[in-house]
């Protein structure tokens, strides 16, 4: 029988998307079921399987996961495409039949063959019931976390930081144009949207200018803008900007931000070797970064007037994204002092290695306004390097520290307000004008100060009170021993549980970014638990109580109370506690478990739920995302007065771990503080 040419072909990790599990039990059915479809395609160690004939026995079989909507069906059907540019222009015609863009799509690069306007066409009538939004947000994520390694994307937190330092330099002057000449998806020009659209533009829309040497990137940015923002102001074209100069913008533009290609060799160092662009010197074949730098410096608008300390009144700014070796490599150095000379470079900010791809280096942050007429004396440099928080215990050690992005943030912006922050310096220019030029904010940053004799007196009074926490209740659970025989205790899943009604199960959803708020929470916001944050409070994030109660009431994203059980449902970041910080709301993979104390004490509850071994027995492991299925969770089946038994022996527990972190935190303060004053030398015997 000959093999059908039409059929879609799915892998085992898009079965075990399907199922709702890990691809390891995906082998395992294939080895214990003889009906499991055979392969149609691929290797050994990667075979393909006809979707039709999955989808028919994971039915047959009731192993379909709950979750497994239309769009978890669509998107095999779309990698089955196989190739990144066909399935990327699958979502940009998406998002542009969804804003009424179609004829501006077709304009650009190829039309759309039969196959992908159909799987368009299918998208689009379930954007009608799963949400136009939604639906293009998925097929968004799903296509850039497939070609992760190929397409790096500026993260949203970034985004925030680079438009709000733009901000920050613009200050009140009105931002009318906005453009990023190497725009990607165009997350920076839709973060800019959201912070200027509905700002003061002098009486215009604002226009959103973005160019990618990619093409099929520019259409996806172009339809991702045009979703999510007002049309008539987004221009994206695809082309080489660096080459084509011709092409670009005649009339100058207020804020640029970008993140622009890094290391490139073949950028056209020969072919614009006597470009007008190169103002500051003509990059060498191997600084394409500072090719880019000068070239996003001639597109800004001029200021006029006096230079304020960090910015010109009426001038373009530029925040970009930049390697740490454009800071200091030989080879620039000509470059750089050229644009010190001229007062282009306003600022420079270390940021802490994982903020963005490549995630193990600290990439900097460069603030640039155009030259000066009275350049500035001083450069701001800013490190902050060192805000970051150490992942979770339950997290791979290979983890690098989770960034502390209010941290940063608030580092930054006060910095450039002119407030005196931990790793800031103001340094003259003459200073950095010497045979290196080197920009490194670490370079010039003071050594911290070391610890002063009440610091000191502090923290060994929190020490103290750790160790008297530890102890307390380290002695209760020392006292406790092991019961030789447990085989009388039978157990209970979560799923009878709720069946018999003793609890009540509510599941977060993923939370708008637009409703999303960071910082120190205020008196009006409740704070959003999300992933990791959940299990250890990393950088905070929070919603306005009226959007949190409405969530909530719309069973989106529960709000906890004292008392409930809370469960993050990833296997990698797995975590039950009881509530006692409420309310707080729960967002995507978090799940709200509300006890009949009458019949279950919550303590007890958390205490089964939280062991290692009940996450493994019900959910997948085949990635740190993998879920785990709550209702699979089991609890052991005691009488109530026994549960408060071993509720309390939980609480002492969650006592003793508090104080153990507490004093792994305070350690390692006093040891760093005892350090530095040892290295100073102004220790000495009492």
């Amino acid at each position: 029988m000959a093999q059908r040419t039409d059929q879609v072909s799915v892998t085992l990790a898009a079965i075990a998307r399907l199922a709702g599990v890990g691809r390891a039990a995906v082998s395992n059915w294939r080895r214990r079921y003889p009906d499991f479809p055979l392969p149609v395609g691929g290797t050994d160690a990667s075979p393909q399987f006809a979707l039709d004939a999955v989808e028919a026995w994971l039915k047959r079989h009731d192993k379909i996961a709950a979750t497994a909507g239309p769009l978890e069906r669509l998107w095999p059907r779309v990698e089955d495409l196989g190739d990144r540019d066909r399935m990327g222009r699958v979502v940009a015609g998406l998002g542009a039949r969804l804003s009424d863009s179609a004829a501006d799509q077709r304009d650009r690069g190829e039309p759309l063959n039969p196959a992908e306007q159909a799987l368009v066409d299918d998208a689009v009538r379930m954007a009608s019931t799963e949400g136009e939004a939604e639906t293009f947000r998925f097929l968004l994520d799903r296509w850039l976390g497939t070609h992760v390694r190929q397409i790096a994307t500026t993260p949203p937190p970034l985004a925030t930081l680079m438009t709000r330092i733009a901000a920050g330099v613009r200050g009140d002057l009105p931002v009318r144009t906005v453009a990023d000449p190497a725009c990607g998806t165009g997350t920076l020009l839709l973060t800019a949207a959201r912070r200027w659209s509905g700002a003061d533009t002098g009486g215009r829309a604002l226009r959103l200018l973005g160019n990618d040497v990619d093409p099929v990137l520019a259409m996806v940015a172009d339809a991702r803008l045009a979703l999510e923002t007002d049309r008539a102001g987004i221009e994206v074209t695809a082309h080489d900007t660096l080459r084509n100069a011709t092409g670009q913008l005649s009339d100058p533009v207020d804020v640029v931000l970008s993140n622009p290609p890094a290391n490139a060799r073949d950028w056209g160092h020969e072919e614009l070797a006597t470009d007008q662009r190169w103002a500051y010197g003509q990059p060498p074949r191997t600084e394409s970064e500072l090719a880019w730098v000068q070239h996003i410096v001639s597109m800004l608008s001029e200021g006029g007037g006096a230079p304020g300390e960090h910015g010109v009144p009426g001038g373009g700014v530029a925040v970009v994204l930049l390697p740490p070796g454009v800071a200091a490599r030989r080879a620039g150095r000509r470059i750089r002092a050229g644009l010190l000379r001229a007062g282009v470079i306003r600022a420079v900010v270390a940021l802490p290695a994982g903020a963005a791809p490549p995630y193990g280096v600290g990439l900097h942050l460069w603030v640039l306004t155009p030259p000066a007429p009275r350049p500035q004396k001083a450069v701001l440099l800013v490190d902050t390097s060192d805000c970051r928080h150490t992942p979770p215990t339950s997290v791979s050690a290979s983890r690098l520290p989770a960034v502390d992005w209010d941290g940063v943030q608030d580092r930054v912006l006060l910095a450039l307000e002119g407030v005196e922050v931990p790793g800031g310096v103001s340094v003259p220019v003459t200073d950095l004008l010497g045979e290196e030029t080197d920009l490194t904010p670490a370079r010039h940053v003071a050594a911290a100060q070391p610890v002063r004799p009440v610091d000191l007196r502090r923290l060994w009074a929190r020490y103290d009170k750790g160790l008297l926490t530890a102890r307390d209740a380290g002695g209760v659970l020392r006292d406790l021993s092991v019961a030789r025989d447990s085989t009388g205790h039978g157990t209970v899943s979560i799923a009878e549980l709720e069946q018999a009604k003793a609890l009540v199960i509510s599941s977060g959803t993923a939370v708008p970014e637009e409703k999303v708020r960071r910082g120190e929470v205020p008196d009006d916001g409740v704070e959003l638990l999300t992933g990791l944050a959940a299990s250890s409070p990393a950088e905070q994030q929070w919603l306005d109580r009226a959007d949190a109660e409405q969530a909530d009431r719309d069973g989106l994203s529960p709000l906890t109370s004292f008392g409930d059980v809370v469960v993050v449902a990833t296997v990698h970041g797995f975590a039950a506690w009881v509530e006692t910080v409420a309310p707080r709301v729960l967002g995507h993979r978090l799940h709200r478990l509300r006890v009949d104390p009458a019949r279950l004490d919550p303590w007890f509850l958390a205490a089964c739920l939280r062991e290692r071994s009940n996450a493994r027995r019900a959910g997948g492991h085949s990635s740190n995302t993998s879920r785990v299925d709550v209702r699979r969770l089991h609890v052991l089946r005691l009488p109530l007065d026994e549960q408060q038994t071993y509720g309390a022996v939980h609480r002492k527990l969650v006592d003793l771990e508090s104080a153990l972190a507490e004093l792994a935190a305070v350690g390692g303060e006093l040891s760093e503080g005892l350090t530095a004053l040892l290295a100073a030398g102004r220790l000495e015997q009492r």
